[in-house]
């Protein structure tokens, strides 16, 4: 099935498995450090033997308060770097933690220089559509009109339009205009890549996703959809006075909108997002005796298509 993917494709179907399978035995413990400290340690030991070269650009934050994944660590050391590497071991840890729906271990690459560095803001402003949406939808006009134009880029009634917007206190306004221009909110607490990326997918019973949720989870979902050819804008979102500073001091422009290839550049690209417990775009793991069946959603900009892959590998 692989044969013609980008060379990081298979290792990093490796490591977000790895991940997932590794936090499994945490899953509904209540502990979310303990369930994202056990991602990151078998995605790092996965990646020791990476076939290819790549530093993490969107990692688990400067080297000094995080020993794994960090942004700038080398994977494939000894090999030319030539990808930019975004990993979330976790993207949802409170869900993993609870053993609620939507958890998901995820992993990116584009070429090297290509991803936009989004470590010193947390938030941004998103939205997200399928290929529809180019041209028609735009981050500074109200969600009433967005809703409008895309139902009628898809021509369908408004009422069908369903959107994605994380159950957030700042989201909430958000929430009620959706809701008050007749289309449907797709809820969801917390893990916003999955919902991000649906919005893209055909058929994945989500049109569009609006609203504020995490700068680095952006910048992964932006990956996916330069392969899935949808649409994407954000503008960074400093939520308190630290981190408008920390965005000025690195001389981020906060009136901005970037534009998808803004966030993310070039032909080459690879997505994996592997399924920890159910969610929308894949199964949840599963136990087989002394196995786990665990399932990933892959995109290569090579293969054109979306692929779903099952691993099998034993518990720990």
């Amino acid at each position: 099935m692989f044969h013609n993917a980008n060379q990081p494709t298979v290792d990093i179907i490796s490591a977000t498995v790895s991940a997932a399978a590794g936090c499994w035995h945490l899953v509904g413990s209540g502990d979310k450090l303990a369930v994202d400290g056990a991602a990151v340690d078998a995605m790092r030991a996965s990646l020791l033997g990476a076939n290819f070269g790549g530093i993490v650009s969107i990692g688990e934050g400067e080297k000094d308060e995080a020993p794994m994944l960090y942004n700038g660590e080398i994977i494939g050391g000894g090999q030319p770097v030539e990808w930019d590497i975004a990993v979330d071991p976790v993207d949802g840890t409170a869900l993993a933690a609870d053993a609620r729906d939507g958890a998901v271990a995820v992993m990116a690459a584009s070429a090297r220089g290509s991803m936009l560095a989004a470590s010193e803001v947390y938030f941004m402003q998103k939205i997200v559509s399928g290929p529809a949406g180019r041209g028609v939808l735009d981050l500074d006009a109200s969600p009433t009109e967005n809703i409008r134009q895309l139902a009628e880029a898809l021509d369908k009634p408004a009422t069908d339009i369903r959107v994605a917007i994380i159950n957030k206190e700042r989201n909430f306004g958000l929430i009620k205009e959706v809701e008050a221009a007749g289309a449907t909110w797709v809820r969801f607490d917390e893990g916003d890549v999955a919902m991000a990326v649906a919005a893209a997918v055909p058929d994945s019973g989500v049109d569009l996703l609006i609203g504020l949720g995490g700068s680095p989870e952006g910048v992964l979902t932006a990956v996916a959809i330069q392969i899935l050819g949808g649409f994407m804008q954000t503008r960074f979102a400093p939520q308190d006075v630290d981190q408008i500073e920390r965005a000025l001091a690195a001389n981020y422009d906060l009136e901005r909108k970037f534009e998808l290839d803004e966030l993310v550049s070039g032909d080459d690209f690879v997505f994996v997002l592997t399924g920890i417990t159910p969610g929308i775009l894949t199964e949840g793991i599963r136990e087989e005796g002394e196995d786990l069946l665990v399932s990933s959603f892959v995109l290569d900009s090579k293969l054109g298509v979306a692929h779903t892959v099952e691993a099998r590998v034993s518990k720990l």
